[in-house]
């Protein structure tokens, strides 16, 4: 148990019997009446996001957290599998619990698993990626006097949007958030 004002952005705490992870959070103090903190949260079991305030008499229950780096290794049917790259043990995330993130595992990389009271909950994904252009359209020539953009498939079957120097085979960053196109690798 612990105070409101103990909470923290990345904090993970139970929350209508349910661990929520905060995504944002505020202090306030209105006037003459007791100060809280609000907080957005998302629900790591259902993926739902809910705003709660916490005054600062009550108590928040923190749950017990670890981030273990664990690599890639395959699919098999609804299941990811990975690997302890230290102890070589096959950890199994259901497809809920990757949900969207699923499009950005590649084989062979390592991402952050967080483990909420010893059980895996969410895959954290890096913030830049670095992936493989799998198809390229050609660029016309004399097109490159603005910013002009077209679209590109990567290895991971995700379609984002680049300049037309861009070619098929090339490694580029991307920005794992928002799918965008950040540079050449």
């Amino acid at each position: 148990m612990g105070s409101p004002t103990d909470i923290r952005k990345g904090s993970v705490i139970m929350y209508n019997g349910a661990p929520h992870v905060v995504m944002n959070l505020m202090h306030r103090t209105p006037g003459r009446r007791l100060g809280f903190v609000q907080t957005t949260m998302r629900n790591l079991e259902t993926g739902s996001s809910a705003v709660a305030k916490f005054f600062s008499n009550n108590n928040v229950d923190f749950c017990d957290t670890t981030m273990k780096n664990l690599e890639f290794s395959y699919i098999d049917g609804s299941d990811y599998h990975f690997i302890d790259p230290e102890s070589f043990d096959d950890i199994v995330l259901s497809k809920d619990t990757v949900g969207d993130d699923a499009k950005w595992l590649i084989e062979g990389t390592c991402y952050s698993i967080l483990y909420v009271n010893g059980e895996p909950v969410s895959v954290q994904l890096p913030l830049n990626m670095t992936v493989l252009v799998k198809e390229a359209a050609e660029g016309l020539k004399g097109d490159s006097a603005t910013n002009a953009t077209k679209a590109v498939t990567l290895e991971n079957g995700v379609v984002v949007q680049v300049p037309l120097f861009i070619k098929q085979g090339e490694k580029i960053k991307i920005r794992t958030e928002d799918e965008t196109y950040i540079g050449r690798a």
